[in-house]
């Protein structure tokens, strides 16, 4: 995902109602998220669709390196030869 500009990508939400389709536009063309804010705050991200999946891999990646590290610190370990042995039993059935 491309870095945050304030001064583009920082917008109040009645100026994104006004002009919905030039804000998708920017999103899809620059694959920067745009920040809308509402009352002087932030309150929704408005992201490109190829960056929005990309990030939940990652969280997905991240969720499964964490599931790793628990079994690990539990000692739920195998060894590389006895795991290559399981998966070429299990593909010559």
């Amino acid at each position: 995902m491309s870095r945050l500009r304030f001064t583009q990508d920082v917008r109040p939400v009645t100026e994104f109602r006004a002009n919905a389709s030039a804000f998708l536009d920017q999103v899809r063309e620059s694959k920067r998220p745009v920040v809308l804010t509402q009352h002087g705050r932030s309150a929704a991200v408005l992201l490109n669709v190829e960056v929005y999946e990309g990030l939940l891999d990652q969280v997905a990646l991240l969720r499964d390196i964490k599931t790793a590290e628990g079994q690990v610190a539990a000692g739920k370990t195998a060894a590389h030869a006895t795991v290559a042995k399981r998966l070429r039993d299990k593909l010559v059935k």
